[in-house]
C-alpha cells in the first residue's frame, strides 16, 4: 500500500498547509509549474518526490523534473505530465502516447482546474489536482490524495487548502 499525495502548480509557493499533508503520505507527485527548486525541496526533505516541469519552470527546473515521468507505482502504469489535456481530447503532444499504450493512471497540472475523470475506451484515470499555489484564476487551493494496493487506485480525496 502507497499513499500519495498528489499537487500542481505550486507556482514558488510552500507553505505549512502543503507540508501538513506531505507528512501524510509515502510518496508525493508534482505535476509541474513548481516555479522554485526551494518548493521541491521542502518537500523532497520529508518523502520521496517524483514530477515534471512546467511551461512555466526555468531552465534550472528543467534539468531537474523531466517533461513526462512514466513510471509504476505498484502494479500502476503512471505517466505525468504537465499539459495533457482531458479524455478523450488530450493533446497533440500526449494523445498518441496514450492511445499507443495507455496508462492505468494519467495525471497533468496546468489548468487549475481539480479533476477526475474515467478515459472509458481506453481504461486510463486521468486525475487534475487543481492548483495549490496563490497565482492563477482558481479561487480554492487544491491538491489530491489517494492510496495505490497493488493494481487499485483508490479512498480519492480532495483537499481544500482555503481561498488563495
Amino acid at each position: 500500500m502507497t499513499k500519495i499525495l498528489l499537487l500542481s502548480d505550486t507556482h514558488s509557493h510552500i507553505d505549512d498547509a502543503i507540508l501538513k499533508h506531505v507528512k501524510w503520505a509515502d510518496e508525493v507527485w508534482h505535476a509541474g509549474d513548481i516555479g522554485s527548486l526551494e518548493v521541491t525541496d521542502a518537500i523532497a526533505k520529508l518523502k520521496p518526490l517524483k514530477g515534471v516541469h512546467g511551461n512555466i519552470d526555468d531552465h534550472i527546473i528543467q534539468k531537474e523534473f523531466p517533461e513526462n515521468n512514466r513510471f509504476f507505482c505498484e502494479g500502476v502504469d503512471v505517466f505525468i505530465t504537465h499539459i495533457g489535456g482531458y479524455p478523450p481530447k488530450y493533446n497533440m503532444r500526449t494523445r498518441d502516447m496514450i492511445r499507443d499504450n495507455p496508462p492505468k493512471l494519467f495525471i497533468c497540472g496546468h489548468s487549475h482546474i481539480l479533476k477526475v475523470m474515467m478515459d472509458k475506451k481506453l481504461g486510463v484515470l486521468h486525475m487534475n489536482p487543481g492548483a495549490c499555489g496563490k497565482h492563477g484564476f482558481h479561487q480554492v487551493r487544491t491538491m489530491l490524495r489517494f492510496v495505490i494496493e497493488g493494481d487499485n487506485i483508490k479512498d480519492l480525496e480532495v483537499i481544500e487548502l482555503g481561498k488563495r
